[in-house]
């Protein structure tokens, strides 16, 4: 038997069931992503393997240098071959990684290649690989729409024209809708030279006076009205920690004159910055519906050598730590919920520790008034956690402290064009641990209730929740 079939991964007699019948043929919602909307619209095709599952992939990088693998074999100047190389030499090392499972799914689901790949065998696989990248049925088009995805929704800067979003909505022949994200880093930045410049570049763009505090936030409006426009219906933010002081409307134009003088604000002043302008854009996404991600709790670029002689998203990032959180997370979701601007919030938790607390922390605030099943979301496994380990513990947390049935599911959160088997994976697993309930006698075998909660978990759910 082969490593991948529809047993893979699924241990119980109801979860086999409840993949095969119901998980495997849902259509992606891919609601949270790293691809570009030009790269989709330009479909240019792939010179190589090495392109196409290792440029950009820092969770292999990290693998391969863990591997004693040089700088050069990872991002550095060696051949496509010899990277290639290497990374399998790293795979048959990487027993008990998910990525000896995605790497092998993905072969599997896209090359119909079901030999595991091993240093001895790199070549024969990488050459059938590169042979089947020739055929046209592996543009990034054409993978997006064989991984059968409904919806993509990138992640883009307020500044940006989102240009290709727009041209792929007209163009004929490709059914998968590709959706902004609005990701307003730039509206926390500390440094006060960077921050000026992209005030500047936000009153001409948004062709508002930028003057004070309130013009500040109409200037953001405009451009949330924009995205809104071109499909829009989702926010993101990343920040290290989830932090919260209350700030006045005088405390936020004194704020906003410091930094129109290109002052640099304190750390106790960064905080109430951030948080002031959390509260107002929270409440702008209420009033266009739009749903709230927080990605919080990655220290970023760590490696400083690595950092200058690499640059960001290149494997140098880890889990990070806070004090306080359950504190400062009550206090920032009631801030905005006293600001009669709390929008669907999905909060997804790198720290793995915390996930209680954050679980917890969202029932607070659930509410049916809006006519949405749990508004308030607990997101699926994120980075570090989207293990196998790290996705059974947010399953289990959420059927702890919420309702299971209402989760929004999967996302990829990746670069890469053939991640879609994260989805997969994703089943699996929420298939297994259901399915085991079901074996067990914890919960009934009720294939309409059990199906209905499988749909909806992959696909049905997600639909409804961002009514795209």
């Amino acid at each position: 038997m082969t490593l991948i079939n529809d047993d893979f991964m699924i241990n119980s007699k109801a979860g086999k069931t409840l993949y095969t019948r119901y998980a495997k043929k849902q259509p992606i919602l891919d609601y949270h992503c790293h691809l570009e909307a030009r790269d989709i619209f330009e479909n240019k095709p792939f010179r190589d393997i090495t392109q196409l599952w290792l440029e950009g992939d820092h969770y292999k990088w990290r693998a391969m240098r863990a591997n004693g693998i040089q700088e050069k074999y990872i991002t550095g100047h060696a051949s496509a071959e010899e990277k290639f190389e290497a990374w399998a030499k790293t795979v048959e090392s990487s027993f008990g990684n998910p990525l000896y499972h995605w790497t092998h799914l993905e072969l599997a689901t896209y090359f119909d290649i079901h030999t595991p790949l091993n240093s001895n065998n790199w070549r024969e696989v990488m050459n059938e690989c590169n042979n089947k990248l020739k055929n046209s049925v592996f543009s990034p088009r054409a993978l997006i729409s064989r991984s059968n995805v409904e919806i993509i929704c990138t992640t883009d800067k307020p500044l940006d024209d989102l240009k290709y979003h727009q041209l792929l909505k007209n163009e004929k022949g490709f059914a998968t809708r590709v959706l902004p994200t609005f990701r307003p880093d730039e509206l926390f930045e500390a440094d006060p030279i960077r921050f000026s410049q992209f005030i500047t570049q936000l009153a001409e763009i948004s062709s508002v006076n930028i003057t004070h505090f309130s013009s500040f936030i109409a200037a953001i409006a405009a451009r949330i009205d924009f995205f809104h426009e071109v499909g829009c219906r989702i926010s993101d933010h990343g920040p290290v920690e989830v932090s919260y002081q209350r700030v006045s409307d005088e405390q936020a134009e004194a704020l906003f004159a410091a930094r129109m003088a290109q002052q640099t604000l304190s750390a106790e002043g960064m905080q109430a910055w951030n948080s002031i302008i959390f509260v107002k854009l929270a409440a702008l996404y209420k009033q266009k519906e739009w749903a709230m991600q927080i990605h919080f709790g990655a220290i970023r670029n760590n490696n400083m050598p690595q950092y200058h002689a690499i640059g960001i998203n290149s494997g140098f990032d880890s889990i990070a730590d806070q004090q306080n959180l359950a504190a400062n997370l009550n206090a920032l979701l009631n801030a905005m919920a006293e600001n009669n601007g709390l929008p669907k919030t999905i909060l997804y938790n790198l720290n793995a520790g915390y996930n209680d607390i954050v679980a917890s922390a969202l029932a607070n605030f659930q509410s049916g008034e809006e006519g949405i099943k749990s508004p308030m979301q607990f997101g699926s496994g994120w980075w570090f956690n989207d293990t196998q380990r790290g996705m059974v513990n947010q399953l289990m947390t959420l059927a702890d402290q919420g309702l299971l049935a209402n989760f929004i599911g999967m996302l990829t959160d990746s670069r890469s064009f053939v991640s879609y088997t994260r989805h997969d994976y994703f089943r699996r697993i929420l298939c297994n641990l259901i399915g085991g309930w079901v074996d067990r006698g914890e919960v009934p075998e009720d294939m309409d209730i059990l199906s209905s909660m499988i749909k909806g978990i992959c696909a049905d759910n997600a639909r409804s929740y961002f009514n795209f």
